[in-house]
């Protein structure tokens, strides 16, 4: 059973800075790409970042791209997200996701799609004020 568990969310003046983590556990984490979306009030859920299984790539929303940054220690069975000059549109909870799949050594395999995902943790909660 995989498990991915996120923590590091909370409230920040903007231009400020957080750090999310998210742990996993149930299967060999280095394996497999992993991905962060986030989800605010009243919106679909987005895509903000993802890494492959080694953590030699990442892509990233427009949105999001230079002021944020995903990472992994595969030794943790973590991933990563360093956000750095938030802004109140920032503001959502944020969930990190792996895909069933492994990409069989595969680098550039980048999903940015919610159904592209199989597991999801339960979410944390990042709130910037003005």
């Amino acid at each position: 059973q995989v498990q991915l568990v996120e923590s590091g969310g909370g409230l920040v003046q903007a231009g400020g800075s957080l750090r999310l983590s998210c742990a996993a556990s149930g299967r060999t984490f280095s394996t497999y790409a992993m991905g962060w979306f986030r989800q605010a009030p009243g919106k679909e859920r987005e895509f903000v970042a993802t890494i492959s299984w080694s953590g030699s790539s990442t892509y990233y929303a427009n949105s999001v791209k230079g002021r944020f940054t995903i990472s992994r220690d595969n030794a943790k069975n973590t991933v990563y997200l360093q956000m750095n000059s938030l802004k109140p549109e920032d503001t959502a909870v944020y969930y990190c996701a792996t895909p069933k799949f492994a990409d069989h050594g595969l680098e550039n395999v980048f999903r940015t799609q919610v159904w592209q995902y199989d597991y999801w943790g339960q979410g944390t909660q990042v709130t910037v004020s003005s």
